[in-house]
């Protein structure tokens, strides 16, 4: 089974004359449920062509640190944020020094500089650039670093040299970055998530809703099954593909959502609440569609919704129990509020007023507070923030 579903690769493609696995490598990588974007150096065209790569990745080739149109946008600081892993292969002699030095000179290397993801490096040269003093100093200075390096493998080279330094196969790269994805941080424990939105019924037809993509609720279930946890998610109403390796089970209204969760609740560890559950749902369900009636107003009498979270964080036993709070204004205050008065181990909180953020965006900006924490994660990808709001969890429990 694939650690790659819905994350999204960088790849980095220096010069050198493998620079043809990296076709490959996109490929290999799509397989295992990789979104997989490519930025090549100039040297790298010389050796394969920009659109090659953009028809296996089916996304344009980024090669220009100065492309107007891109940079109006800070471009290079946008692609550092959209990764989840940065993966450069072929990584030449050169790209390595400039790496270890720090260097800005080119898109590849600025992007770099600018990510708050993993680098990993693929080796790829002659055998005597390999074995010389300054690659390995620079090699050195890269893993003091922090940054990951898989391979070179041993083998005949293009020059007729046989030794160290032919970049590992397309095939162990990917499985090796699948790795990348693993923490064990909650192996072995059960873990339930909701995630989306709920619909209440009018009649037949119409429903109460709200903008809830259910994207954080999935991305967490992926960040937690990469954990080494057993998850459930419960779902509301979503376009979204179940996670692999996660149990999923669909509902509707939040009536079917508690009813769900409650059945789940025995041997349950870790209680994720993410879902936007409607506090309201209508009276009652007409049965068939409403009719105009040359009236201007249309009343409808609505009861309250069981509490989930709540009902879930007084069960005994009581599992770890993790809130969110999507709020438009004082956000730490009624994220705090929730916290205390649901009894809550742990919540994140989110403003929903910002557009960029949030419902129906692919990025985030939450606050992670528990009874003696706040913990800010400035904006990235949601799987990103699910990645580190799991490590806090993992920390807490």
């Amino acid at each position: 089974m694939s650690n790659l579903m819905n994350r999204r690769i960088l790849l980095g493609v220096s010069g050198g004359i493998a620079a043809y696995k990296s076709a490959e490598l996109i490929r290999r990588l799509q397989d295992m449920g990789a979104d997989v974007r490519v930025v090549m150096t100039r040297a790298a065209e010389a050796f394969m062509t920009p659109l090659t790569l953009q028809a296996l990745s089916g996304h344009p080739v980024h090669n220009d640190l100065l492309d107007p149109e891109a940079e109006a946008a800070m471009g290079h600081i946008s692609l550092a944020r959209w990764a989840d892993l940065i993966l450069i292969a072929p990584a030449s002699a050169d790209i390595i020094a400039r790496l270890a030095h720090g260097k800005g000179d080119n898109l590849l290397t600025t992007v770099c500089l600018a990510r708050r993801c993993e680098l990993a490096i693929a080796p790829a040269m002659n055998e005597a650039m390999w074995h010389n003093q300054a690659t390995q100093d620079n090699l050195a200075i890269l893993q003091q670093r922090g940054i990951h390096q898989l391979g070179p493998a041993s083998g005949g080279q293009a020059c007729g040299d046989i030794g160290m330094g032919r970049m590992s196969e397309p095939s162990t790269l990917a499985s090796e970055v699948s790795h990348f994805f693993e923490t064990g941080l909650l192996a072995g424990k059960t873990v339930v998530i909701t995630a989306g939105p709920t619909r209440e019924a009018i009649d037949p037809v119409r429903y109460i809703s709200n903008h809830s993509s259910g994207k954080m609720g999935y991305a967490l279930a992926q960040a937690t099954v990469d954990a080494g946890a057993k998850v459930i998610l419960i779902s509301g109403p979503t376009a979204l593909p179940c996670p692999d390796r996660v149990t999923c089970i669909h509902t509707s209204s939040a009536i079917d959502m508690y009813q769900s969760s409650m059945d789940h609740l025995p041997g349950c560890d870790i209680f994720i609440a993410s879902a936007a559950v409607a506090d309201f749902r209508p009276a009652t369900i007409a049965e068939q569609k409403i009719k105009k009636t040359g009236q201007d107003t249309m009343h409808i009498e609505m009861v309250k919704n069981p509490d989930i979270v709540t009902a879930i964080a007084n069960a005994d036993p009581k599992p770890f129990v993790v809130g969110f709070a999507a709020e438009t204004h004082d956000v730490i205050h009624y994220a705090r509020d929730k916290l205390q008065r649901k009894n809550l181990d742990m919540v994140v909180a989110n403003d929903i007023s910002d557009t960029h953020i949030g419902f129906n965006s692919d990025d985030n900006i939450v606050t992670i507070l528990t009874a003696e924490s706040e913990q800010y994660l400035p904006k990235a990808n949601k799987f990103q923030q699910a990645q580190r709001i799991i490590q806090a969890i993992a920390k807490q429990y």
